[in-house]
């Protein structure tokens, strides 16, 4: 079990009457537990709670937003992810639970249809289970390079094959589409992890369905999954944007801080 304390502030200023939907607080999942949070805005401001469309994400909606604004999300999670054992297989699409079956499917930002033959071809004779996801996550590191800043929220996972480049959401998008094209159902997670380089940032990793469960991987490779305080899930980044607004607003500042301890 790992004890991750959170505490993220967001700043925006607004030249116009503005609309947030925020999606920044810790999930409640079986493989985490919140000790305690807090939120807090300046100004003060009401919010409106609620859960996203996949009944998992949390969201919380801010309206008529002006001039400099902030919002700070304060946690502590313990988080008790259980660690595959490395063998777990893949499952047959007859015996897939009806819930998981959309996530074979191809989605706005993990075209799996149009990556079929390349899939095929890299991974299709590899042991299917556990290790051939993992050889997926290795050959995205081997063969696309980490740059952050370098694309951007219209970016899919063919553009990154494209251009050879990313950052951790593409690298996600990317494994996501690859297990999707091999009928793995995979998903989309963000969330709240400790990176032992500045900056400070939300993370985008991926899980598999192996084995009867959800099995997490992170081709960045970049944080531990284990200590991942998961935020939010879905087909991908489409369904799981941290901030999403509605008029003519700037971020000014951002710093998820993220400290973990046993």
């Amino acid at each position: 079990m790992r004890k991750v304390f959170i505490d993220c502030e967001l700043q925006y200023f607004a030249t116009a009457s503005s609309d947030f939907v925020f999606n920044i607080q810790a999930a409640h999942h079986e493989w985490q537990d919140i000790m305690e949070e807090k939120l807090s805005f300046k100004p003060d401001s009401s919010a409106t709670f609620g859960l996203g469309h996949t009944g998992q994400n949390r969201l919380l909606r801010l309206s008529d937003i002006v001039n400099s604004f902030s919002i700070r999300y304060q946690g502590t999670v313990n988080v008790n992810y259980p660690s595959p054992k490395g063998d777990e297989p893949e499952v047959k699409i007859a015996n897939l639970p009806l819930d998981v079956i959309p996530y074979i499917w191809s989605s706005r930002y993990c075209e799996s249809d149009a990556i079929l033959k390349l899939a095929n071809e890299l991974f299709g004779r590899l042991t299917p289970g556990y290790c051939r996801v993992e050889a997926i996550c290795q050959w995205i590191r081997d063969n696309i390079k980490y740059q952050p800043g370098i694309t951007n929220s219209v970016t899919s996972s063919r553009n990154v094959l494209d251009g050879g480049i990313g950052v951790c959401r593409d690298f996600a998008h990317l494994g996501i589409s690859f297990c999707r094209a091999l009928n793995i159902p995979a998903r989309f997670v963000t969330g709240y992890a400790h990176f032992a380089e500045p900056p400070n940032d939300f993370h985008a990793i991926f899980e598999a369905y192996l084995g009867d469960r959800w099995v997490l991987f992170d081709p960045t490779a970049m944080s531990p999954v284990e200590e991942l305080v998961r935020i939010a899930t879905g087909r991908d980044a489409s369904d799981t944007a941290f901030s999403t607004i509605f008029g003519p607003v700037v971020m000014n500042y951002m710093n998820p801080q993220v400290i973990v301890s046993e």
